[in-house]
């Protein structure tokens, strides 16, 4: 499902640092997924809903080259995958099979994919970083992913990193790596995370000032009321 616009614009304002303490302050801890990290045309944040894909440990009768034009194959994954959303695999940390190439990359570019997100590696780094799409990722290695991974479907929960990933959760990724939000949480999170960096900027400017910490940041209640009176907000 394409992302409304009012929140697409919200949480491409935020990082994922405050998301993850937003995220922290709702009880969900496990949101930022280990492994994935800015490797390839990943200078901006994006944001967008996830299209989940799974590879299993390899094997042998079915991680072959064959099975790159099986119906249950990463090319045909790509087909599906809709305009804007942000595909996150779960490559179980392997590090010595590259997911994705350049081709594949190019054909995601084409089809308006907004990032490709990965607890594994990708192949042809050279390639991929002449696609432009956005990857974050735990790294480039020569193998073919059935080198060591077996393909097993899109479309389901999955686990990138170490955090449940459903289809349609929110993914917003930046310089500080992947930050997942659960969709139902989406919108509260985000009117959130924009308050609490209105709140923190102000703070900042106090530190400017020479102001200590204790007190500040976290803000006490004085601190908070003298917040809501310098800029007419409620923190």
């Amino acid at each position: 499902m394409p992302l409304d616009k009012t929140l697409l614009d919200a949480l491409q304002a935020v990082t994922t640092a405050t998301l993850t303490t937003v995220l922290l302050k709702k009880g969900i801890r496990r949101c930022w997924m280990r492994g994935p990290m800015p490797r390839f045309a990943a200078g901006q944040r994006v944001v967008g809903p996830a299209f989940t894909l799974r590879f299993v440990p390899a094997r042998e009768d079915l991680a072959t080259p064959e099975s790159w034009s099986s119906p249950t194959s990463t090319r045909a994954a790509i087909e599906a995958m809709p305009e804007g959303c942000i595909a996150v695999v779960d490559a179980m940390g392997v590090q010595d099979a590259g997911i994705f190439g350049d081709i594949l990359c190019a054909r995601m570019k084409k089809r308006g994919v907004a990032a490709l997100i990965t607890d594994g590696v990708v192949r042809d780094g050279e390639g991929v970083d002449g696609t432009g799409l956005p990857v974050w990722c735990a790294g480039v290695a020569a193998p073919a992913s059935v080198a060591g991974l077996t393909f097993v479907g899109w479309g389901e929960p999955v686990g990138c990193g170490g955090v449940a990933v459903y289809p349609d959760d929110i993914v917003v990724a930046d310089g500080d790596g992947a930050v997942l939000i659960p969709a139902a949480l989406a919108e509260e999170v985000a009117l959130a995370a924009v308050e609490q960096e209105r709140l923190e900027l102000w703070i900042m400017r106090e530190v400017d000032k020479g102001l200590p910490l204790p007190g500040l940041y976290p803000p006490n209640a004085e601190t908070r009321a003298r917040y809501e009176a310098e800029t007419g907000k409620a923190p």
